[in-house]
């Protein structure tokens, strides 16, 4: 069969059409480029017919458990266009596989398992001898999901089951000795694994290392292959949102690297808005949905419980819209989203010859501690700040927290001291270092009594004001109502700083007897030292403004 001949080139065809308004941006972008490599016209690579011929006569040997039929003829069409993609474009400078990286974001309910229990199947019956195979996700449960579409697929075809030896713990293919065995992130360590191909299953829930642990381990293969693929998550510390962003770099030729596939099953930025009432928001991110009247029936019914009731809402627009939401829900404090808006870089030279309030929360010594600082200036409140965490829990926090400490340590956002416990003499040299460094002055620290007594008493001896904060909701209340409504009218900026995001994520609100909002720190849902830290220093800022209008109305 020619390659126009396929469903794969057939696909990319319909789906990059202008006129069609079923599939989104990026995908329309992927699908003329490979359709390019399709028709001969690449710089860089081509479409091998050889591996179609091989690819398509191995799918008509392995049976869709479901459906009865040849997996060529029973897979959606954008399995077939991804599968087509990977195993058959190639390399025109060393005939290598051209992709070596293939990104799925796509809604629930469009068989996206099956699919990669497909691409692992095939890939044991090519790939070269010995070759392994893993799949990692967030918990052995998750991953084992993997394993079992694959051994359901080997049972249900008689023409390859003989081949395969499906053990408990992984699959075995006896043809070309080659193996597959599942991950668990949550158990397992991803370092020292050679894979030849990897599954990043449910990636929305993983951080970056289980993905860099495997693409590590795949430097000297010529023929690579790593498969991501997760519906969006609500949260914005996973490793999704790091490929989906490049791959839409690679897209748009932001970077020189055209070995990325990716289609990017998410709603274009201009029907957004509209997802309760345009079906397009639908079709976009559910491509099954766009010929299963079932399937979009079913997706309907579940957006309009989302747009009656708030608190199905943020599950609705990540899981079948991949529309990042990240619900308030009753005790939430700030949309991360509407936080992003404040982002903007902060030069190190703007904080000269200003005046600034530092807040400080001292945690307990294993845990993270944090220093923030903030200014006005022209009605915007400015912030920055550092957090601090035991260098000897750096490994155990990052995976704990899935957070990349040891990155964002390079990045400057914080700073691991002490083994076990942290170094409160390092928290005290940098305060005493601040006013050096940034060349600001600092007018008063703010603290929580609560572990910080002994330090705050030596930064008090080096001549610094020193400010008790008691930490109860009539105190924290007018600090914490200002600084989200600085965030809500975007009269506050911060620079780019994952952690600072992670606390406002975490943080969660409660009230008290007279309706007084607060940051409650055991029913927030993770860290949010820096969050803390802040309304300590907004504290000071209010209180210093509102003591000028005091003497303003006096005079």
């Amino acid at each position: 069969m020619e390659i126009k001949e396929g469903r794969a080139y057939k696909y990319c065809l319909w789906a990059k059409r202008k006129s069609n308004k079923k599939t989104p941006l990026y995908v329309k972008m992927q699908a003329a480029a490979w359709a390019k490599i399709a028709e001969g016209k690449d710089r860089y690579a081509y479409v091998n017919e050889k591996a179609c011929e091989l690819l398509y006569k191995l799918m008509g040997l392995i049976v869709h458990p479901d459906l009865g039929v040849s997996m060529y003829e029973g897979l959606e069409d954008y399995a077939i266009f991804l599968i087509t993609a990977v195993f058959c474009t190639r390399n025109k400078k060393d005939e290598s596989r051209y992709y070596r990286t293939a990104l799925l974001e796509i809604g629930r309910k469009n068989y996206k398992t099956f699919t990669s229990a497909v691409i692992f199947i095939v890939g044991m019956l090519i790939e070269p001898k010995f070759s392994r195979f893993f799949s990692v996700a967030p918990d052995y449960k998750l991953s084992s999901e993997l394993m079992l579409a694959i051994k359901k697929i080997i049972k249900s075809s008689p023409e390859i089951e003989g081949g395969f030896k499906l053990k408990r713990d992984d699959v075995y293919c006896a043809l070309n000795e080659t193996t597959y065995t599942p991950l668990a992130y949550s158990n397992d360590k991803m370092d020292g694994k050679l894979a030849n191909i990897f599954l990043a299953d449910e990636a929305g829930a993983l951080n970056s290392y289980p993905v860099d642990a495997m693409r590590s381990s795949q430097i000297n293969l010529k023929n690579k292959l790593g498969i991501i693929i997760s519906t969006q998550y609500p949260n914005n510390l996973n490793v999704m949102l790091d490929e989906i962003d490049y791959a839409k770099k690679v897209l748009t030729g932001q970077t020189k690297d055209k070995r990325y596939f990716a289609l990017l099953y998410e709603p274009d930025e201009e029907i957004r808005g509209d997802w309760q009432t345009d079906p397009r928001c639908i079709y976009q991110s559910n491509p099954v949905a766009v010929h299963d009247r079932k399937i979009f029936d079913a997706l309907v019914e579940s957006r309009d419980l989302a747009a009656l009731y708030e608190n199905k809402k943020e599950n609705y627009l990540c899981k079948h819209n991949n529309i990042y939401y990240k619900g308030l829900g009753t005790e939430g404090y700030i949309d991360l989203e509407i936080l992003r808006k404040c982002q903007e870089e902060i030069p190190r030279d703007f904080w000269e010859d200003k005046e600034v309030f530092v807040g400080v929360d001292l945690s307990i010594s294993s845990d993270n501690t944090a220093v923030m600082w903030v200014t006005r200036y022209e009605d915007i409140v400015y912030c920055g700040g550092m957090c601090f965490l035991p260098e000897g829990r750096l490994e155990e926090k990052s995976k704990r927290e899935q957070l990349d400490y040891r990155d964002e340590a390079a990045r400057g956002h914080c700073i691991p001291c002490g083994d076990l416990v942290i170094d409160y003499t390092e928290v005290e040299d940098y305060i005493l270092s601040l006013e050096r460094e940034y060349g600001f002055r600092i007018m008063q620290i703010g603290y929580d009594r609560y572990n910080a007594l002994s330090s705050m008493q030596k930064l008090e001896r080096e001549g610094y004001e020193i400010v008790q904060i008691m930490q109860h909701s009539k105190v924290l209340h007018s600090p914490t109502k200002l600084l989200e409504e600085l965030v809500l009218q975007r009269n506050f900026r911060y620079s780019e700083n994952l952690l600072l995001e992670a606390s406002f994520e975490n943080a969660r609100c409660m009230y008290d007897a007279n309706m007084n909002k607060y940051v409650h720190k055991k029913r927030s849902n993770g860290k949010i030292d820096m969050v803390a830290a802040l309304i300590n220093a907004v504290y000071l800022l209010e209180q210093k403004e509102l003591n000028e209008l005091d003497f303003v109305s006096m005079v």
